[in-house]
């Protein structure tokens, strides 16, 4: 297999033959997703290339029915097409379809199937990162937007005990508890001190000088785990590792959730090594 360094820096070159596959998304020029795929597509020997389409908003349907038309061998989604993309596939996932977002289209057959792969990854990314086992466990999880319910979704499903969810509204707060059935609940900041691992999936912290929590709530008995990649240390993990808390970032996620959909699209082991030092590389360059 091809070293790290080498798939990252070696040059794409596209024949009649080359299969496409792509991220939507509006923005998207932010996205690390292309240079990470296609370090992995070269890592392993495949004549395949990714690339960055900016889709406006209310396009998700005309984006699908252009993978077909296309022959695209595979659709990443991201913001703001995960429920559009739900809604234009020929099926979906049955962790999709509790989610009512997709941000990972494959094919099967000959239907264009929709998954969404940032739960997993972000189980995953609790393993590789913080060594953190979700079984028996008491979770936090700040947000209640589409990242928020694809954390609660499979915190339950890795075998979390409870949930607390914490929103800025009560009302969005309880529908992703509903997410969980009855594992999960939503409640106030405060309760989350009690909480083994504390997750934010809210925006809060992009800027650089924002916390989510107070950071008197955070002590060196939690995890705490900030889906925020950029910038790589957020104001809520540099107070949650200065009172000892073992913290990660959101780059393992993306690198894993990543790992998912290379393996739905191609049928083969993702090289997640090459993955992430591609996006590690381009974080630190970029």
């Amino acid at each position: 297999m091809t070293s790290p360094e080498s798939a990252s820096n070696r040059p794409i070159l596209v024949s009649s033959s080359t299969r496409v596959a792509a991220v939507i998304g509006d923005p998207v020029d932010h996205s690390l997703s292309p240079v990470m795929f296609n370090a992995a597509f070269t890592a392993a020997g495949l004549d395949w290339v990714y690339a960055a389409l900016r889709v406006a908003a209310g396009s998700a349907a005309e984006a699908v029915a252009a993978m077909e038309t296309l022959n695209l061998a595979g659709l990443s989604v991201t913001m703001p097409h995960k429920q559009g993309v739900a809604a234009a596939v020929h099926r979906l996932s049955p962790t999709a379809a509790a989610l009512g977002a997709v941000n990972c289209v494959y094919r099967e057959g000959r239907d264009l199937v929709g998954e969404n792969t940032d739960g997993e990854g972000f189980v995953r990314a609790l393993t590789t990162q913080l060594d953190f086992d979700a079984r028996n466990k008491v979770c936090a999880v700040l947000g209640a937007g589409g990242a928020a319910r694809a954390v609660v979704a499979a915190l339950a499903g890795a075998g979390a005990t409870r949930i607390l969810v914490v929103g800025r509204t009560s009302a969005k707060a309880e529908a992703a508890a509903r997410i969980a059935g009855g594992i999960a609940v939503a409640g106030s900041q405060e309760l989350v001190a009690d909480a083994d691992l504390i997750v934010n999936a809210t925006p809060v912290g992009m800027d650089g000088n924002t916390t989510p929590l107070d950071p008197a709530l955070v002590s060196s008995r939690h995890h705490v785990a900030d889906l925020i990649y950029r910038p790589e240390q957020t104001p809520l993990l540099r107070s949650a590792s200065a009172a000892g808390a073992n913290v990660m970032n959101g780059l393992e996620m993306l690198v894993q959730q990543g790992a998912i959909q290379f393996e739905l699209w191609t049928g083969l082991s993702a090289p997640v090594d090459v993955m992430r030092a591609a996006a590690e590389n381009e974080l630190a360059t970029g």
